[in-house]
């Protein structure tokens, strides 16, 4: 009868480990494709200068770093600070060719997603033509509410090295 019990036990565990992982990849994929969205919406804002839009997927604390190590630690710093890029004709001259994101589920509330970008005629302040800039985002997305929004991002560079 031990045995029985004990065999029970065991199959009730198997059974419900496997059924919680086959729900847990199924919302992955859902949280995926949301976080993906919210990407898309980041490069439409960015060349429409949609403030707004561009905004929409962070948290009201977030701590943002650009390229040029500017940072910001709130969503209302960081509308100030975007209403100031967005209206630079020469840092928005360009064409954003952003390759997948590489999306690491922490758990089940917390996402790492990394991109690139590469930048295409960008201008420097003088109005010169920039070399292609290897842009790389790092975002860290919590699930809020129930809602995936971005509670950090760092955006760094690489020049492209010479291979002489």
């Amino acid at each position: 009868m031990k045995k029985i019990a004990i065999l029970f036990f065991t199959i009730a565990l198997f059974l419900s480990c496997n059924s919680e992982n086959t729900k847990s990849s199924t919302d992955l994929s859902i949280d995926q494709s949301i976080i993906n969205e919210s990407i898309k919406d980041w490069d439409k804002a960015w060349e429409s200068k949609d403030l707004n839009l561009a905004l929409k997927h962070y948290a009201n604390q977030t701590d943002w770093t650009n390229a040029f190590g500017a940072r910001v630690q709130s969503k209302e710093e960081l509308k100030e600070l975007l209403q100031r890029i967005f209206n630079m004709d020469f840092v928005m001259a360009g064409e954003n060719n952003y390759g997948e994101n590489e999306i690491t589920f922490v758990n089940d509330k917390i996402a790492k997603v990394r991109t690139q970008n590469i930048r295409k005629n960008q201008k420097w302040a003088d109005g010169s033509k920039m070399d292609d800039r290897y842009i790389n985002h790092l975002r860290i997305y919590q699930k809020i509410d129930g809602h995936w929004l971005i509670t950090d991002h760092m955006i760094s560079q690489a020049w492209p090295t010479d291979p002489k």
